[in-house]
């Protein structure tokens, strides 16, 4: 119980700071830090402290998906307000989460099917390359990501640390059960960009959200390669040197490579 505890206060914490790094540097920088492996350290770490190494990696290898998932459920952001222009925050949060309980449930119902052919690193990075291609796409032609003119209330940071915190709890909960597909599932429950989308909306417009929605889903990549190393690092290095590792690890390969992609992007429109 004190290792859910402590996951989905560290992920609540995270999940505030996301929102104000937006609002403060732009959708650009904004977006690659609110994509940093954050909540996924406590996830990882209380999915391998309450469940043991072979729940981790069948959790893990769901995380790439999952991740690809709440790419597309940010798209959706950017998308549905060009089809429908004044398009109301309530209109864009049922189709938001409508279109991402579709796909969760398409996934959930046919990833044990995938296990039984193919192997969890395998599934893995086939999900990360197919974020990687839908974050290169969407962030092909840039659009404004300006930094927020208004604060976010400190009631819609309070709600938004509390989503992250249950998604983050609840997903380890769940694997203290055995369920590790349903943990992963629940470990990339959109709380952090749903939050981040809603609080913008609320104190920006439409422009501040939709802005880091490219830079979001591509920096969520790191997430994806955060969990293909956990598996590996945490249990050779312990949880706090294999937390590093792939933190690191991720930062490195994915992270600080978007924002190069991204700023060149930006100069050359």
């Amino acid at each position: 119980m004190l290792t859910i505890l402590l996951s989905a206060i560290f992920a609540g914490i995270v999940a505030v700071f996301v929102t104000v790094a937006i609002e403060k540097w732009g959708g650009i920088i904004g977006g690659i830090l609110g994509t940093l492996p954050t909540t996924i350290i406590p996830a990882t770490i209380g999915i391998y402290a309450e469940a043991g190494e072979d729940d981790l990696a069948t959790s893990m290898s769901l995380i790439p998906f999952g991740m690809l998932l709440n790419a597309l459920f940010v798209g959706s952001w950017v998308v549905f307000p060009r089809i429908k222009p004044k398009a109301t925050l309530g209109q864009m949060i049922t189709i938001s989460l409508g279109f991402w309980l579709i796909l969760a449930v398409i996934l959930t119902s046919t990833f044990e099917i995938l296990l039984q052919h193919f192997s969890e690193l395998n599934i893995g990075i086939a999900g990360l390359l197919l974020l990687l291609c839908l974050g290169l796409w969407m962030t092909w032609k840039p659009r404004p990501a300006p930094k927020g003119t208004n604060s976010v209330t400190k009631f819609v940071l309070a709600m938004r640390g509390l989503a992250a915190a249950s998604a983050i709890g609840v997903a380890v909960y769940l694997s203290s059960l055995g369920y590790p597909i349903i943990a992963g599932l629940a470990a990339v429950f959109p709380a952090i960009f749903l939050t981040t989308m809603v609080a913008l909306w609320i104190a920006q417009g439409a422009d501040v959200p939709t802005g880091a929605a490219g830079p979001m889903m591509l920096g969520g990549s790191s997430v994806s390669v955060y969990s293909l190393i956990a598996p590996f690092a945490l249990p050779a290095y312990g949880l706090i040197l294999g937390s590093i590792v792939c933190w690191f690890g991720a930062v490195i390969s994915t992270s600080i490579p978007a924002y190069w992609w991204l700023s060149k992007r930006n100069d050359a429109r």
